[in-house]
């Protein structure tokens, strides 16, 4: 139940020292209370003089006062720890995604690591709290307790003895089952997250296709299936609970008629037999303890394991490759014999065959191509954001394994469909690649965008407080926040862009292309859309299909091919060129 890799977080150690200590002074404690109970009862019994059952009596009171105190302190010591340690592999979790970005996301998935980092960290303080408690109230009580009923009585000894294996052995057994349970569970919660997050990030394109009733239907299943494995993982762990309890009230049972038969027949004094009858459910109660939690502790075991999995998967990425450079007219990028391959949510393979492609100067490269042909892949990766499984490439004649440079990506700003924007001022947001940016610098970059007249009818103006996400700003409005970004860091010289009008209407993305072709000058444009009119500004252009390039070259010259290129166009009828 405790995963080794426990002992080497900070503290571990430490906590395990002192939760035996007081677990051990409570062990006496509920000892003493058990014994005063029992001397104080037996003295009322044999109706002996007041004092001798007063002074038991306040005895047991301060033993019982004693264990609760105790079970306090460790109550708090251990919460303080598991909300020290679960913000720790939080922050380590989100340490390790920031730094592997979408190479990390494309392998786990969007879903996992928000389920992770959200739902896992809290079942993980949740398993903190509960395993060490149970696991140190299970190894030292009972056999402290034990100890002091064989000095009372051999034959109740044996019999306590005699049954905690059998108890043991069917929470093995059951125990088995829950987490086999429990571990499909999680795994099924982790694909149910990804799917239904992919299924918020297509609805408008399902919509649009008319599919969004299909899919509401497969997400049904989806939940519907998660559903009654959850049932299935309940099932097993209530009857293990039953098992349990059954067997701890059957073998007090059996003790107490064992007893029972004893004092009729005057084979031993009614002290030790009460004493041990009363101390029995003590001796057990660890036991049923981590009975009632262990579909808990199964959960939070199962998050963490899925969380140091992820902080020890090593990354492909070499960021320190690439030495300190400028892009101008004269430098070049070389792609050769690039090979990525994944399979993405619901086994659909993601791949990239690039067997030749150079960049150069400020050339405008548009990337065209059916939906799914690795338009997207492709841009990614020459953005740093996902890592080949092999290539050759040469930035400015500098050799390096993949584009996640640190250096490289100083120099590139990245424009996607849906531009992030985060919680803060207007101009916060303009000012992300930039942030020591002057007021007149950012004012200069949202009139370069078209943003004036918007922000003019704004009463808070460049100060106007923006939602996560960008709540309360149009589709439109936010696109041109994502230009002034662009606009206000001048010296990053490649613009990617990854569908950037993808979600607007025609009016909009045609009030937007006077600004962005104004950004277009003196910078490295690479730039992917689905709307061929774009075509008409760019000085390059590479079809995609299937993950490899099926033609590449200047727009006149793709159009007299009649190939790949001239296809793609008839199949977008509408579309203009």
């Amino acid at each position: 139940m405790i995963d080794k890799r426990l002992f080497r977080l900070p503290g571990t150690k430490k906590l395990l020292l002192m939760l035996a200590g007081l677990t051990l002074l409570q062990a006496f404690v509920v000892l003493f209370q058990g014994k005063y109970l029992a001397e104080a009862l037996v003295n009322s019994w044999e109706q002996k003089p007041l004092q001798t059952i007063v002074n038991p009596t306040i005895l047991f009171v301060v033993a019982f006062i004693l264990r609760h105190l105790f079970n306090l302190i460790n109550t708090k010591i251990v919460e303080n720890y598991a909300s020290n340690t679960s913000e720790e592999i939080r922050s380590q979790l989100l340490d390790k995604v920031y730094n592997a970005g979408p190479e990390m996301i494309s392998d786990e998935g969007t879903g996992n690591l928000v389920t992770s980092s959200l739902d896992g960290i809290d079942l993980v303080e949740n398993y903190f709290k509960l395993i060490f408690t149970k696991l140190m109230n299970m190894s030292i009580i009972p056999p402290v307790l034990l100890i002091y009923i064989y000095m009372q009585n051999i034959a109740s000894g044996i019999t306590l003895t005699i049954i905690v294996p059998l108890v043991i052995l069917f929470m093995i057994i059951l125990g088995l089952a829950a987490q086999a349970k429990a571990d499909s569970q999680y795994k099924q919660y982790t694909i149910l997250s990804n799917h239904f997050l992919d299924a918020l990030r297509g609805l408008p394109t399902l919509k649009m296709l008319g599919l969004s009733k299909r899919y509401a239907k497969n997400i049904y299943t989806v939940s519907d299936e998660y559903r009654r494995r959850t049932m299935n993982t309940l099932r097993i762990a209530i009857l293990s609970t039953f098992a349990l309890d059954w067997l701890t009230t059957l073998g007090i049972a059996i003790l107490a008629v064992f007893l029972g038969l004893g004092l009729i027949n005057g084979s031993f004094p009614l002290f030790p037999a009460l004493v041990t009858l009363i101390l029995a459910p003590e001796y057990f109660l660890p036991l049923r303890d981590f009975s009632n939690d262990y579909h808990a502790t199964l959960n939070g075991k199962n998050a963490l394991n899925s969380i140091f999995e992820i902080l020890e998967r090593p990354t492909k990425a070499k960021d320190d490759e690439l030495t300190d450079f400028d892009w101008n007219e004269n430098s070049q990028v070389e792609i050769n014999n690039l090979q990525f391959s994944f399979n993405g949510v619901g086994n659909n393979e993601v791949s990239l065959d690039i067997d030749k492609l150079k960049l150069a100067g400020y050339q405008k490269i548009g990337v065209i191509g059916k939906s799914g042909s690795g338009k997207t892949t492709l841009i990614r990766t020459i953005g740093g954001f996902i890592i080949p499984d092999s290539a050759d490439i040469k930035i400015n004649n500098q050799k390096v394994a993949n584009f996640k440079q640190a250096n490289w990506q100083k120099k590139l700003t990245f424009l996607p469909q849906s531009p992030y924007l985060f919680a803060g001022s207007l101009a916060e947001n303009i000012a992300f690649y930039k942030p020591e940016s002057t007021e007149a610098e950012i004012e200069k970059a949202a009139d370069a965008a078209g943003l004036t007249e918007f922000i003019q009818t704004l009463s808070d103006g460049y100060k106007t407080q923006i939602g996560e996400g960008g709540r309360g700003i149009s589709g439109g409005q936010q696109q041109r926040i994502m230009l002034a970004r662009a606009f206000l860091a001048d010296d990053r010289h490649v613009l990617i862009f990854d569908e950037p009008t993808a979600h607007l209407d025609i009016e909009t993305e045609y009030a937007l292309k006077k600004p962005m072709e104004k950004l277009f000058q003196n910078h490295l444009v690479i730039f992917a859309t689905h709307r061929l009119h774009w075509i008409k500004e760019m000085d390059y252009v590479i079809v995609m299909d299937n993950g490899q390039i099926a033609e590449q070259g200047t727009p006149d010259e793709l159009r007299n091919h009649n190939g790949a290129y001239s296809k793609l166009i008839e199949n977008m009828r509408g579309d203009q060129l």
